[in-house]
């Protein structure tokens, strides 16, 4: 009987040791998160090279190999499976000291970012510091080190969490704070994305609901405004209402209008993979932005839906994973792995959104898919977290048994 005995998720490696009559069981990975995460991953691959492919014949990169960004994207994931190694080795209690110094480095990055001859420009956008290998974008840190840090302010002010002054006035001002940063760059996609977070885990961690609805008015208005006041801004949601339009169609709606073309030319099971015709200089950034619109065009809306319940999934089991180790008495913890999940959840839905024009067209990638060396990495060591959550929640209750 006891050799029967498997903690669900447990790794195929897991196995029970036993003295005499004493049996402990050997806590493992969620087997299925790791396969959900791995099948997104290789997906990520195949179709970044199939997205990338004819790029070469354009001008602006006429100088790379048609496999540039297939091995690109290769290192990416190979340098975050590496660090994502290394983040599950790291206990919650060390990530929770190490909170506020990561989101005060993360500061100093979007600081340095923005120095003229420091930060690289692309598009009149400077978000990159090149480190010769690659391109680091501090935003994608920022993300992460807002879940670490607002977890842990939520813990720390538990009980001050219903007072507008010692409970959110703090944190509305750091997330302020990294808000000017963002819009200096300018990326209003990730300050969305980050403010997001940050209320979601404040609404996670008990700040009332009257101050939590004065929140959302305050951040509606605030966007709005930014949004009234953006000439270009403006232009996008116009042309997000009308992307067919004929002044759209070849301006700001160009994107929007062509990714639903491609949407539109796979119908149920795609054209077949390599077959996109939208990616052949057609549809900008079909590698990073809209790579779900290639993903639709050649592999149909069959593999669209498989990748959204995948993003689903995924978001549903860190929230679990988050509840059991509050229930365990773990919040720190628990509240990091519901603000991962809220973080992977809510930007995959932005993303989507934007492909299928449900949204205005956004700079935001996909996670765990789109081209992007810090966002892979950021989104791989994410999960780590999140699977050492699960890991110390089965190691605590194995213990307790």
């Amino acid at each position: 009987m006891l050799s029967s005995l498997r903690l669900r998720g447990a790794a195929p490696g897991s196995r029970i040791r036993s003295s005499g009559r004493v049996a402990a069981i050997q806590p493992g990975v969620d087997v299925a998160m790791l396969w959900v995460v791995a099948a997104l991953l290789v997906t990520g691959i195949v179709m970044v090279y199939s997205a990338s492919i004819a790029l070469p014949d354009s001008p602006r990169f006429a100088r790379y190999s048609p496999t540039h960004f297939l091995f690109r994207h290769a290192l990416a994931i190979s340098v975050g499976v590496t660090a994502a190694l290394i983040a599950f080795s790291v206990p919650l209690r060390q990530w929770q000291r190490w909170s506020k110094w990561l989101f005060f480095f993360g500061l100093v990055l979007l600081v340095i970012v923005l120095i003229p001859g420091v930060g690289r420009e692309v598009f009149g956008a400077r978000r990159w510091l090149s480190l010769y290998v690659f391109n680091l974008q501090p935003s994608e840190l920022m993300k992460l080190f807002v879940v670490l840090y607002a977890a842990d302010y939520t813990v720390r002010r538990q009980d001050r969490m219903h007072s507008f002054k010692k409970g959110f006035l703090p944190i509305g001002f750091a997330v302020v704070l990294v808000g000017l940063l963002l819009l200096l760059q300018p990326d209003m996609g990730a300050f969305l994305v980050i403010a997001g977070i940050a209320m979601g885990v404040l609404f996670l961690g008990g700040v009332s609901g009257r101050l939590f609805a004065g929140l959302t008015v305050a951040a509606g208005i605030t966007f709005s405004l930014l949004i009234a006041l953006s000439p270009w801004r403006r232009a996008r949601i116009f042309a997000y209402l009308d992307p067919f339009d004929e002044a759209n169609a070849l301006g700001k709606g160009y994107q929007l209008s062509h990714s639903l073309i491609a949407f539109g030319r796979g119908e149920f099971f795609g054209v077949g993979l390599g077959g996109s015709v939208e990616k052949l200089h057609y549809l900008p950034e079909a590698h990073t932005d809209f790579l779900l619109a290639v993903i639709g065009e050649e592999l149909g809306l069959v593999a669209v839906m498989t990748i959204i319940v995948a993003f689903f999934w995924i978001t549903r089991r860190a929230f679990e994973i988050g509840r059991q180790s509050i229930k365990l008495d773990r919040v720190y913890a628990g509240m990091v792995a519901k603000g991962i999940g809220l973080w992977i959840g809510f930007q995959a839905f932005i993303n989507i959104g934007v492909n299928t024009g449900l949204l205005p067209t956004k700079g935001l990638t996909l996670p765990l898919m789109s081209y992007g060396g810090t966002g892979i990495l950021v989104n791989c060591v994410a999960i780590a977290i999140v699977l050492r959550v699960d890991f110390e929640n089965k190691k605590l209750m194995r213990g307790a048994a």
